[in-house]
């Protein structure tokens, strides 16, 4: 392609909503252009990434035994309303009425459209296992889209789905998975780790994300530092022991009531007690589905509504709003504790509150505390639970060294569904034996415009993106460093050509543009290797060849320089 003829409109400015490099350097680099607030328009060098990374899907899922197809972007409500999620998906399934106000989801996934095709056209055992991928446009009514394409309303999707006879074909399959998944992202040229997760709204029983890692990443992942332990999981899913205060700063004394008034916050009673967060309890009313529920934590730890959701196996837990928690508890917000409660409500414990020794709680009375309360003696708990966010410094679940923390970026999560969505479906195959069965699930899924975003959080610098070579919208930037010298032209024409009948991806910058400006093009979008035609270097009968990554330059003849481009862009698919 040549620059001059090529759609790549390149920015000195980061736009000023840009929060993150990614976002940043995708729009002064030219890849993207915003519509609406998390809805953008991919343009040239963008869609030559995403194509990229999708050939690389591809092949890897054909490989794996998927097979490709297409489910449409709009699907009806019945099919939600058969498996629940209708109405507990949350407020970021998108929902449209047609003329005849029937109404559809924009689809954020496709586990009930993938279902009700299973049920229609798998009906026998010997059509199973059998797994399905399609890559297609996704819709999330995020309540803040934000960081570009890394959190957006309308992005790319590859979603996989697979069905199997038993949970054994399914755990099988899920290893395949797992390697299919971590050659995809490795072949994309991404440092990764796959981790522990929760499910979300998907649901299932294991889930595994894929991590690039990032320090901009949204995600906190929390791994042990034993190689032989392995132990890796996201602080919303992790599991661990939270050490207890040392003995110095346990509280001691008799249990009493104190008067703290106007004091509803953590800080504000500890400054008030002159005490440490770790020694207070907050007391938290959820509602659920059913009954209300009151669970206990720390106050130096926050609570994992992921968590409390799987224990309760509810799809539906959310905080109490005040008139609520004035009902059970009789007080304001902030003042709420597990004794005396105006309702009789199960009373559900973390893990961090079992051992902390006396505390300090609220008294279900305005402006009042209870000093030194223990548990089974001044207040009862129904069951200890883990419902905290793990944190770095926790101790392993497994073997007990201290968890270290890093950022991620996730892109991509495979789940072992079981039979959630057969179920409620009811997609069921006939066995050997003539009787009917329910066919266990896997789900899988990639954010390939999120696979862009995490790339460049992971390859950039203060010149631009750095692109993998597997990914980069082109190979090669071809320089002509003066385009008004007739020598200059003809070495670059003859190496365009070459090179592109080779089967190289060459980006020849032929733009009569000072050589400086070039130069900041080329850093800014990223291309791995520079090949430069300058006078100077003609003379001599040789051109220079600059490594993007390293910054690296090296002279070689132009006989010889084809020939070296061609050795350094060659992919294979293990690449």
């Amino acid at each position: 392609m040549r620059w001059s003829k090529a759609l790549i409109p390149t920015l000195k400015e980061s736009p000023s909503d840009a929060e993150v490099v990614s976002h940043k350097l995708m729009v002064r680099s030219g890849m993207i252009r915003k519509v609406a607030p998390g809805i953008y328009n991919y343009l040239p060098l963008c869609f030559r990434v995403i194509e990229k990374i999708k050939d690389i899907i591809r092949e890897e899922m054909n490989k794996a035994g998927a097979q490709e197809l297409l489910m449409p972007i709009l699907s009806p409500a019945e099919l939600w309303q058969e498996t629940g999620r209708w109405d507990i998906y949350g407020k970021e399934l998108m929902k449209v009425e047609d003329r005849h106000k029937k109404h559809y989801a924009l689809g954020p996934t496709h586990e009930e459209v993938i279902t009700d095709i299973a049920r229609k056209e798998l009906k026998s055992y010997r059509q199973l296992p059998a797994c399905f991928y399609q890559i297609q446009t996704k819709f999330r009514d995020e309540i803040r889209p934000r960081f570009g394409v890394m959190r957006g309303r309308e992005f790319i999707m590859k979603d996989a789905y697979s069905f199997h006879r038993t949970e054994e074909d399914l755990d099988s399959y899920y290893k395949v998975m797992f390697k299919t998944y971590s050659d995809i992202f490795r072949r994309c040229g991404l440092k990764f780790r796959a981790v522990l997760a929760d499910s979300g709204a998907i649901g299932g029983d294991v889930t595994h994300e894929f991590m690039v890692l990032a320090s901009s990443g949204e995600s906190l992942v929390l791994s042990c530092p034993d190689d032989k332990c392995g132990y890796a999981a996201t602080s919303d899913t992790a599991e661990s022991v939270i050490p207890c205060p040392d003995e110095k700063h346990r509280l001691s004394g008799s249990f009493a009531e104190k008067h703290t008034p106007g004091r509803k916050t953590v800080e504000e009673v500890s400054d008030f007690l002159k005490i440490k967060p770790f020694n207070l309890i907050k007391t938290l009313i959820y509602k659920t589905s059913k009954k209300p529920v009151a669970v206990l934590i720390r106050g130096d730890r926050e609570l994992n509504t992921a968590k409390l959701k799987k224990f309760l196996r509810d799809g539906f837990v959310e905080l109490a709003e005040d008139a609520l928690v004035q009902k059970i508890t009789g007080t304001d917000v902030g003042f709420a504790g597990p004794r005396g409660l105006k309702e009789n409500i199960k009373i559900f414990a973390d893990f961090s509150v079992k051992d902390m020794g006396p505390a300090v709680m609220g008294a279900n009375r305005k402006d009042t505390h209870f000093l030194n309360a223990l548990s089974g003696k001044d207040y009862q708990v129904d069951k200890f639970i883990d419902v905290s966010i793990a944190a770095a410094g926790d101790k392993c679940a497994k073997c007990g060294m201290p968890l270290d923390g890093f950022r991620g970026i996730e892109v991509g999560q495979i789940f072992k569904l079981g039979k959630k969505y057969s179920n409620s479906l009811k997609a069921g195959y006939i066995e050997e034996n003539g009787r009917e069965n329910t066919g266990w699930m896997g789900c899988y899924g990639i954010g390939v415009t999120r696979i862009i975003a995490a790339a460049i959080e992971q390859n950039n610098d203060d010149k631009g993106i750095i692109w993998p070579l597997q990914i980069s919208p082109y190979h090669v930037v071809l320089m002509g460093l003066n385009m008004k010298d007739s020598g200059t032209v003809e070495v670059c024409e003859k190496l365009y050509g070459e090179l592109t009948d080779g089967g190289v991806e060459v980006l020849f910058d032929d733009r009569d543009l000072r050589a400086g400006f070039k130069f900041k093009d080329a850093d800014l979008i990223g291309i791995p290797i520079k090949m430069i035609v300058s006078e100077a270097n003609l003379k001599s009968g040789s051109i220079e060849i600059q490594d993007r990554m390293t910054a690296k330059s090296e002279i070689f003849s132009l006989e010889r320089a084809v020939s070296v481009i061609k050795e350094r862009t060659v992919l294979s698919n293990t690449d």
